[in-house]
Order: structure tokens, then C-alpha cells, then sequence
């Protein structure tokens, strides 16, 4: 067996494991730490693939932004573990379902000319000076440049539509008004009172 293959049954061994432990574990802390480590094996998959942009992404925003916000998100709020495990079995017939579909999808793409090993071509060795990231980026910017501005239009409308949601006023709720703050006076928090000496007698 060659070395690539080698490496590669590896790593995607240990990213079926974590993938599997993500949904398995009990503790939501351990969960999140599965999904970090298989974050990491489908990176090196990627690198395998000469993905390099892609792979040094998904450690830095995934792993390094979204999962260390999970992390503490789930650390410092006490989670009570014992209602997200009550409609566990009122669900598994559905998951089952979809989990059977799923196969079946996978299997029928899977049998497919597309992955058929005698027609798939010799892997393309590249130049030294290849970059992945110039051919990403141009792919995007003239084959997928609709799809690519559409996506990121949505992004938009959805980070508008969280702000919104977020800053929105709702009864009971105590807000500061930042403006009010700033323009105040030592004059109107402070009042000094003078008042005349008692002696005890």
C-alpha cells in the first residue's frame, strides 16, 4: 500500500470516529471537542487533495472562531442534560428514516459511472508554482460569480436579520440609551448638600 493511501485510510478512520462520537457522547463539552478533532482530520484530507486554502479555512475559522465560541458557550452555561434527552426515543423512528435515505443516496451515487475506478483519470501532478487559491479564486469570480454574490447577498440579509432581532425592543426589558449616557453632566448625577454642624449637646 502506498504511503498517500496510507495516510489517508488513517485519517479518514479517525474522522469517521470523531464524526460518530459527535452524536453519540453524552456530554455536550466532549461532543464539541469530537467535532474539533474531526475538523481537523478533514482538513488534513484536504491537504491530501493539494486543498491547501481550503484546509488552513477550515482550521481557522471552524476551529478557531465558531468551535471556541461552542466551547464556551457550552462551559459557561449549566446545561441541563436530562430534557434534550426526553424525545430521544420519540424521534428515532424518524432520524432512522432519514438516516436510511441518506444511505440509500449515498449508495446510489457511490454505484454510479462517476466513481467508477477504470474511467476516472490519472491524478494531475502540478507544477511547482501551482497555487489553488489563484484557480479558486478565479473559478469563483468568472464561472460562479452569481451564485458566489447570491450567497453572499443572503449572508448579509441574515446577519441584518439577526441584528434586528437582537435589537429590537420588547416589553419588560431594560435598555441603555448609549447617546444619553455620553452627553451627561457631572451636574446631574452629583448634588452636593451642605449641611450645618449638630453638636451633640
Amino acid at each position: 500500500m502506498a504511503f498517500e493511501k496510507l495516510v489517508f485510510y488513517t485519517f479518514a478512520t479517525i474522522l469517521v470516529y470523531a464524526a460518530t462520537r459527535v452524536i453519540t457522547v453524552r456530554n455536550p463539552v466532549h461532543a464539541a471537542l469530537h467535532l474539533v478533532l474531526a475538523f481537523f482530520t478533514c482538513a488534513a484530507l484536504w491537504m491530501l487533495l493539494e486543498a491547501e486554502f481550503l484546509a488552513i479555512t477550515l482550521v481557522l475559522v471552524y476551529v478557531g472562531a465558531v468551535m471556541v465560541l461552542f466551547l464556551f458557550v457550552v462551559m459557561m452555561l449549566d446545561i441541563n442534560l436530562a430534557p434534550l434527552r426526553e424525545g430521544f426515543m420519540k424521534y428515532l423512528p424518524v432520524g432512522l428514516l432519514v438516516a436510511g435515505l441518506m444511505m440509500v443516496e449515498m449508495i446510489l451515487v457511490l454505484r454510479s459511472k462517476s466513481f467508477d475506478a477504470a474511467s476516472m483519470p490519472e491524478p494531475l501532478r502540478h507544477a511547482a508554482d501551482y497555487s489553488n487559491t489563484r484557480e479558486l479564486g478565479s473559478v469563483l469570480y468568472t464561472d460562479y460569480v452569481y451564485p458566489f454574490e447570491i450567497a453572499s447577498v443572503i449572508l448579509v440579509v441574515a446577519i441584518i436579520a439577526a441584528i434586528a432581532l437582537t435589537m429590537r425592543k420588547r416589553p419588560g426589558t431594560k435598555m441603555q440609551n448609549p447617546a444619553e449616557q455620553v452627553k451627561v453632566r457631572s451636574q446631574d448625577r452629583i448634588r452636593v448638600l451642605k449641611m450645618e454642624a449638630e453638636s451633640k449637646d
